[in-house]
């Protein structure tokens, strides 16, 4: 048998697997091949979507189930032994394996990460691939699993409920790297994992694994919102049974193992009302604190106490948005964070949703608003003459007319995209989101007429809208449909279908844009949720052009005692945040102390703020409303979308010549579209941008090589003028012609699918089968497509 004819399946088949089972390792349980850890980016196109490539390792090895410790990148035999080895590197660090092989049937190079003095690369025969328990005992030395204890909860088998549900990869590696850390004895831990990815599944499987094991006993889940903990109690955690139990009323029942609570639950304003303090300060040895970057943040809140109080215990902080200001610190209090996954890599991965960006400006959001003299408000008091701008809109001064712009923008956009769209409005205050509601229901009467329902207040002081809540978020209930808040939604609000998100509240911290823009990234793929778009009223997205939007974050907290903070004041720590009363059950909104600075003198006299100031009979209009765009690293494009097209293109296609040579021989168009859209051009958005007439070769030919466009009809009319299809039988030429209109109609990659033989007006000439006879064969037909196609590029560009 000739090697070099083989295929890689075929090496792999024949030489590879065999040597690695021959080695010890179980085919079944430890070896597994083709595995793809991706899902594939999703691309948005206008209103459809596509997933990009999967990646994907040849083999990992696992020593345990979800413990993977080795990968292998395999080529065919006419590659070298070595050929692979970069690409399994690059996988090897995305995934966390230290141990990485590349071969071609011959052999293996195996890369040791965990070498110190050794060499890092070293050629091994096919007879002496390493066997599991040699790769094991090199890993747990170079993780610090020395004692046998550790080795015994760090081997702990995860939890598998038969649904075939296992960790995606970066949900393996928090979870390892959380339980390894503990073995070896550390006590505080930050995890820090984008909005969507998973974050009470991976807590889950850390607790489990840590129980089962026998090294942590007495569990604590700690959050500050009941949607979370009902969310908790009845998803990922439900498989602990009657081993856990809510904490509620503050009654205390010490007989559980795995206890849920709100902070609320455990402490008060007094001494008597610190639930917590019925337990020992020993009796929980692991608590895991759900969106730590709320209210134990903070070291001087009254929340920190209860970690405090069982501070003999492991902590773990979880969140999306880890807080690093001048008076909190995240990773002052739990380190710095031992694994971070960003919305970036959730994006680019596949598992998160991607979202499209509209920019709309008001006038007088962009100019401001200055009264009139002698201007009355809706009570007849006079408004105070200075100019005022956004950030006094809603929150000092209402403008009716305002309101009614955006709610009218709001449903002229539901209108052209899905009126039963899932919506959040982020507004500005309750007052604001009340009066949203109002003006959303009267410009969807048709709607509302239907269902009450379909636009609902949700906030923390809305008994009936947060009965609702729910029924926002079951994929399964198609009311309510748009939900109007300021504060209660922002976070801890699992929104699988949210596929709007509106911005009409002035928001500068990073920590709440984060978990706002987090309302939208899960995917529902059976209820078509694929990305979401932001309708963008005050600038806030802004915000993903900071550097610290998917950046890590930067402990800025001072380390000196001697700083005085009296003058800060924390953006986000003074909104109005929503609590839970225990014993009513009920969730009320505490506005908290803002501190101000002190009055210089005693003579100094503080204004007393006006209440809201409500105006009418005001000009608002739209400015301009526009698609912001993002590239491959997801920071908006400064320059015009033409120009950072062009320069993607020129580094695919140096030359006009190349990228013909390219075109003219690739039998798919799709193809070409698919890797420049890998490259990051918007082709979708450049079609809207020059014409949508003009066909992807035109596009591609005038933006980056500037040559004058022709439309896919004048095209088309080419190729009718040359008389081209005398060739071919009266049934075969109608079909060419008819394949020439829907060229002109839809573009190239249509014409090219068999499946558009299955569409009117081609049905008219029979089946598929009947109209691929018509040209002889079915390789006959595809050759009179490629026929069709050079001619209608002959001209060139």
């Amino acid at each position: 048998m000739n090697k070099k004819s083989l295929s890689e399946r075929d090496i792999c088949t024949k030489y590879i697997t065999p040597a690695i089972e021959k080695a010890g390792w179980d085919r079944l349980t430890q070896l597994l091949e083709e595995v793809s850890f991706t899902n594939g980016k999703i691309y948005v196109r206008g209103k459809l979507t596509a997933r990009g490539a999967r990646k994907r390792a040849d083999y990992i090895l696992y020593y345990k189930p979800n413990i993977p410790i080795a990968l292998i990148e395999a080529k065919d035999n006419n590659h070298s032994v070595r050929a692979g080895i970069q690409q399994a590197l690059d996988y090897a660090n995305i995934l966390d394996i230290p141990f990485v092989f590349s071969s071609n049937g011959d052999g293996f190079l195996f890369h040791d990460k965990t070498a110190d003095n050794d060499p890092i690369e070293t050629e091994l025969d096919l007879e002496n691939f390493p066997s599991p328990e040699t790769l094991w005992l090199k890993f747990n030395q170079f993780r610090g699993i020395v004692t046998k204890e550790a080795e015994k909860v760090v081997s702990q088998d995860y939890y598998f409920d038969g649904s075939g549900r296992s960790p995606r990869y970066y949900q393996q590696i928090a979870i390892n790297r959380a339980v390894e850390a503990i073995a070896k004895g550390q006590n505080r831990i930050l995890l820090v994992m984008a909005t969507g990815t998973g974050k009470t599944y991976t807590a889950f499987q850390i607790i489990h694994r840590l129980w089962k094991s026998g090294k942590k006993k007495r569990i604590l889940f700690l959050a500050d919102r009941n949607a979370l903990i009902d969310q908790t109690r009845r998803g990922d955690f439900k498989h602990f049974k009657d081993k856990m139990t809510v904490v509620k009323h503050r009654m205390i029942d010490k007989s559980y193992e795995v206890y849920l609570a709100l902070y609320q639950g455990l402490s008060g304003a007094d001494e008597e009302a610190n639930a917590y303090k019925q337990f020992s300060p020993e009796f929980f040895d692991l608590i895991v604190i759900d969106e730590c970057h709320r209210g134990s943040a903070k070291e001087d809140s009254a929340w920190r106490e209860i970690l405090n109080y069982f501070k003999k215990a492991t902590h773990i902080g979880l969140t999306a948005t880890p807080k690093e200001t001048n008076e909190v610190s995240n990773s002052e209090y739990f380190g710095d964070p031992i694994y971070t996954y960003s919305l970036k890599q959730g994006i680019d991965d596949g598992f998160l949703a991607p979202y499209r960006v509209v920019r709309v400006n008001l006038n007088i959001d962009a100019e401001g608003w200055r009264p009139e003299q002698g201007k009355k408000d809706k009570d007849g008091q006079e408004v105070e003459d200075r100019v005022y701008n956004r950030k006094d809109f809603d929150r000092h001064l209402v403008i009716e007319e305002r309101t009614q712009a955006v709610a009218r923008k709001l449903t002229e956009f539901l209108k052209g995209y899905d009126r039963f769209a899932k919506t959040i409005i982020f507004c500005t205050d309750i007052d604001h989101a009340e009066r949203m509601r109002t003006a959303l229901s009267n410009l969807n009467a048709d709607l509302v007429a239907q269902n009450h329902k379909y636009v609902m207040q949700i906030t923390g002081d809305n008994d009936e809208g947060k009965r609702e809540l729910d029924n926002f978020i079951n994929p399964e209930e198609t009311y309510p449909v748009i939900a109007t808040t300021s504060e209660l939604m922002t976070t801890g609000v699992d929104a699988q279908t949210c596929k709007v998100i509106v911005l009409d509240a002035e928001i500068k911290s990073m920590t709440k844009f984060k978990q706002i823009v987090g309302r939208g990234t899960r995917i529902n793929e059976e209820f078509g949720k694929m990305y979401f778009t932001i309708l963008d009223f005050r600038n806030v997205t802004d915000l993903f052009a900071d550097k610290d939007f998917d950046g890590d974050p930067i402990r800025i907290k001072p380390v000196t005692e001697e700083t005085d903070l009296s003058n800060i004041v924390d953006e986000e720590e003074n909104q109005a945040t929503p609590l839970i009363d225990e014993i009513t059950g009920q969730e009320i909104i505490i506005e908290p102390e803002i501190r101000y600075p002190e009055p210089q003198t005693p003579t100094d006299k503080v204004k007393e703020p006006r209440e809201k100031v409500y105006v009418n009979g005001v000009d608002v209009s739209v400015l301009i409303s526009r698609e912001m765009y993002f590239d491959n690293n997801g920071k908006p494009i400064t320059a015009s979308l033409k120009d950072h097209t062009k320069e993607l293109i020129k580094g695919q296609y140096a030359s006009l010549d190349e990228f013909l040579n390219r075109w003219n021989s690739t039998d798919k168009k799709e193809v070409i579209i698919k890797e420049l859209e890998d490259q990051g051009v918007l082709v979708e958005a450049l079609r809207d941008a020059v014409n949508r007439e003009v066909d992807l070769f035109d596009l591609i030919c005038h933006v980056a090589f500037e040559q004058p466009p022709l439309t896919r009809k004048e095209r088309a009319n080419n190729v009718k003028k040359r008389d081209y299809f005398t060739k071919y039988g009266e049934q075969a030429r109608k079909v060419l012609e008819t394949l020439l209109d829907k060229y002109a109609d839809e573009g190239v990659t249509n014409i090219e699918s068999m499946d558009i033989l299955k569409v009117k007006p081609l049905t008219d000439y029979g089946s598929p089968l009947e109209i691929i006879k018509q040209f002889g064969s079915k390789a006959k037909y595809l050759e009179a497509v490629k026929e069709l196609e050079q001619e209608l590029y002959k001209t060139g560009a």
